[in-house]
């Protein structure tokens, strides 16, 4: 090896300049992850209430395609069973927000139970498109836990309401 490379010097390029372009983007990285996760809320009560307005937070941030504050809402080993049965990681599910057909989700007969550190919620979420009709009834179920600080939902799982139903 000659003395270039042995002083770090390769192409004219001084491996110090190299080390602070790795060491910005290991900070750029670091304050963007700090800054995502300073947006999840902390320090969520541990009661139904509490349960129910998080499953209303979730139903405007889906309306307004916010995967953001879904994300914060969502456990690492979230799956999902979709109203047709399929099965959906949080990954699968986050990525479809931003590609969700307009409309508000509207929830109604909203049920939430505690014991420990976890929770389920069941409610009826309605979609309603801008014209104000319901084009879709779904009867859901989501489990949480308490963990961090903040309740997380580990699965969840989707019924469609025939038209018969309604």
């Amino acid at each position: 090896m000659g003395q270039r490379e042995s002083a770090g010097l390769v192409g004219g390029k001084n491996s110090c300049d190299d080390q602070n372009v790795k060491i910005t983007i290991v900070l750029t990285l670091l304050l963007t992850v700090s800054v995502w996760a300073a947006d999840c809320p902390k320090q969520q009560p541990k009661t139904e209430a509490a349960l129910i307005s998080l499953e209303n937070n979730w139903a405007d941030a889906l309306s307004r395609k916010d995967a953001d504050t879904v994300a914060c809402m969502l456990a690492t080993e979230f799956e999902e069973a979709d109203v047709d049965g399929s099965l959906h990681t949080r990954a699968e599910n986050l990525a479809k927000i931003p590609n969700r057909k307009p409309g508000t989700n509207h929830l109604s007969e909203m049920r939430a139970h505690i014991e420990g550190n976890m929770g389920f919620t069941r409610g009826l979420a309605e979609l309603v498109d801008a014209s104000g009709k319901v084009v879709a009834r779904v009867r859901f179920t989501d489990v949480f836990t308490y963990r961090d600080g903040r309740w997380q939902a580990l699965i969840g799982h989707e019924s469609l309401i025939s038209q018969a139903a309604r």
